[in-house]
């Protein structure tokens, strides 16, 4: 295993701090030495992040414990979006396969053999297009160690290059392909929204690349793999990330510790796993509509004079 382990690809840009929590946990894994690492370095978008930028330049060339590093510097901003389409096409068409990580992702110990076990073990599973390391807080009753389903997560993912040829970033295709009953099935059964997240690209109020990624995947009718207990927290959201906001993100969980995974070799959706991630979403969206209803009620009763 030791000779034919994926190579990680890390994208920073102007987050220090992250970074370095990221890079810090990511060499406690036991394969980190036998691990290529590449980082592309997005380019500062504004004097204002040059600083930031050169910090974390100067940090990542401090880093060691792999069996290399290979830093790519950009000089010019391009953005988040197109740099992990561009590094991902270039560093999975070179080895054939890949983990990805961004800036502000804390892994678990044992992150890296999940990951290349898994992408070992469905290569030839052509039904299979994505690994993910990431998981929502859900509940696990009735579930194994992983299982298969529709969505694509990419809070630490890996996949093969004959998979990644067929990525596609064309709105106006993608949008063309997709009946209602389509845009139902890809919002988890009209639970979740993420069909949203193409339309907002369609008019330029946002530019990503992970849903298209998704999207990809949804229209060959291909499969991504999730652990049941995540192997990833991510720490980006207190305002410093591109997409990430400010919001308080409440599904830091416990990371899994589990060096010897079962993986899943019934290749089908598991209906137990998708019904408890609705579970999960229908309780966000209620836990949402309570703490904005309490709100209201806060500023309702400050308002309301003492008769």
């Amino acid at each position: 295993m030791y000779e034919d382990l994926a190579p990680i690809v890390l994208f920073v840009y102007n987050r220090p701090w992250h970074t370095k929590q990221t890079v810090e946990a990511l060499q406690q894994n036991e394969l980190t030495n036998n691990s290529e690492l590449f980082i592309y370095s997005d380019g500062a978008k504004n004097a204002e992040a040059k600083g930031d930028v050169a910090e974390v330049r100067s940090y990542i060339k401090s880093i060691d414990g792999f069996k290399n590093i290979t830093i790519f510097e950009r000089e010019k901003n391009i953005g988040l979006a197109a740099s992990i389409i561009d590094g991902v096409t270039k560093i999975v068409n070179q080895y054939g396969k890949i983990i990805v990580l961004e800036d502000d992702l804390i892994t678990s110990p044992n992150f890296l053999t999940f990951m290349n076990k898994a992408l070992d073990f469905y290569v030839n599973e052509k039904k299979v297009w994505h690994i993910s390391g990431w998981n929502y807080s859900i509940n696990s009753d009735g579930l194994n160690d992983v299982f298969l389903w529709r969505v694509m997560n990419c809070w630490g993912w890996g996949t093969w290059k004959d998979r990644w040829q067929h990525y596609e970033k064309n709105v106006d295709s993608i949008m063309a392909d997709f009946s209602k009953s389509d845009v139902k099935a890809f919002n988890i059964d009209g639970v979740g929204n993420f069909y949203s997240q193409i339309e907002k690209n369609k008019n330029k109020k946002i530019n990503t690349w992970a849903i298209f990624w998704y999207a990809s995947i949804f229209k060959e009718k291909g499969l991504c793999l999730n652990p049941v207990q995540t192997f990833v927290n991510n720490i980006g959201f207190d305002g410093s990330g591109t997409h990430c906001g400010s919001a308080n993100w409440t599904e830091q969980s416990s990371l899994n510790l589990n060096s010897a995974v079962n993986y899943e070799t019934n290749i089908t959706e598991s209906t137990i796993a998708l019904a408890n991630i609705k579970q999960h979403y229908l309780a966000q969206k209620k836990n949402v509509w309570e703490r904005l209803v309490n709100k209201l009620l806060r500023v309702f009763i400050r308002k309301t004079p003492i008769l």
